[in-house]
This record gives structure tokens, sequence and C-alpha cells, in this order.
């Protein structure tokens, strides 16, 4: 049983997702306007959020970067978009999944279902207790801090999981096939992803693809994290 958060303004839709979910002894919530949304999960705890893009007042993608910036729950985006361009983007916005309109409750059930297992083995798996540091770099990861020579660094969610696997490995190439299953818990995926998340890590890190200092991307092979020399 899951605690969901339903945002959907067609009514019909609307009611058709809770029908279906409370059915399957899950607890539902619903709203159908982003800023709704946005009070809910500032106020109470859900583990998946089921996300249509199409509301009244916020597009959906917006809607999401916002979610992103107060929650780590897991998002599946509900859209009738298709544009493969905007579901790579979607997905680098923070969105966990999706599912393309119209779409079977059965479907939505199997993509919650594998969300949430992706979800609870994350947080259930019993991280490194010691601190990590490469350089300037100290990670702490059962408190979920890093620091960059005394300065704590603002990282999202993947951000730190991202760094964090990677410092756990100095100096060694990790394939990106390997970052993708065990960051982003996904067996496929698309490298944009994880070139979008490494562009931003390095702006936090300082640096830049042209002139590394931490990150450095062996073409082709894949990513490797080192301190300075």
């Amino acid at each position: 049983m899951a605690s969901v958060l339903v945002v959907e303004d067609d009514q019909f839709v609307r009611s058709a997702l809770i029908r279906h979910l409370s059915e399957a002894a899950h607890t539902v919530r619903s709203v159908g306007t982003a800023l709704e949304a946005l009070r809910e999960v500032a106020h109470f705890r859900f583990d998946v959020v089921v996300l249509d893009l199409g509301l009244p007042d916020l597009d959906g993608a917006e809607a999401l970067k916002m979610l992103r910036g107060i929650t780590d729950v897991p998002v599946i985006v509900a859209t009738a978009r298709d544009d493969e361009a905007e579901i790579v983007r979607l997905l680098n916005d923070g969105a966990d999944d999706y599912l393309t309109k119209p779409f079977s409750v059965e479907h939505l059930s199997a993509r919650m279902a594998a969300v949430l297992r992706r979800s609870r083995s994350v947080a259930g798996a019993e991280p490194p207790s010691r601190v990590l540091r490469v350089g300037g770099l100290a990670i702490d990861p059962l408190r979920r801090s890093a620091e960059l020579d005394g300065t704590v660094l603002d990282l999202t969610r993947r951000e730190f999981d991202l760094l964090t696997f990677l410092a756990g490995r100095p100096g060694v190439v990790v394939p990106r096939k390997e970052l993708l299953a065990e960051v982003w818990q996904q067996s496929y995926g698309d490298d944009q992803t994880i070139d979008v998340h490494l562009s931003w890590l390095r702006r936090k890190l300082g640096e830049t693809a042209a002139n590394p200092r931490y990150l450095h991307t062996l073409r082709g092979v894949g990513v490797k994290l080192e301190p300075p020399q």
C-alpha cells in the first residue's frame, strides 16, 4: 500500500484514478491544480505523485521543477505529449517515469510498482558510515551532505547520489550503463540524462567539461572522479 497524490484537472479521469488506486488499497489524495499540489506535498508525506502536465494554472513541466525544489518524492508524469525530446527534458527535470495518455490503470499500476520498488530499494540500502574524501571534497552519505573546501554544496537528490557513487570509486572510470543502473536504478536510458546532471554537478564544483578539476569524462568509456592534480 502506498500514499499517492493524484494531480489531475479532468474530473472524470481523476475520479477513475482515485477509484482504481483506492480499490488497490492505496491511500489517495487528489488535487486539480499545480499550486494545490505544491501545498499538498509541503504538508503531507507521499510515496508517489502522479502528475498531469495539462494543468489549468501552471504548465506541468514547471510544476515538476517546483515540486523538485521542495521534495524528493517519486513523480510519474502523465502526458499527452509523445515528443521524445520533451520526455527527455521531463526526466532530466526530475520525473522518475512517465505515461503517455491515454493509458490503462493496469499500466499505471505497473509503473507505480516499479517506481516504488526503486525508491524503497534506495531508501532501504544502508549507506556507508564513513565520510568520503576526494581532494577538497567531503561527502557524508548518512547525513546526505557534501562540502567542497569547507563550503556546503547545494545538491539535488540525484546530484548527491551521483557524486557519492563516484566518490566511492575515486580514480575509477565508471561506465555510463553502470551509472544508470546504480544511480538512476534503470537498466536503460539516454546518455543525455547523465550529461545534464554531470553539467549541473560540474557547475557546483566550480569547473567545466573543458576545464575539469574533479569530474573527468572519457568519451565512449565513462566518468571518473579524482582529486585535482
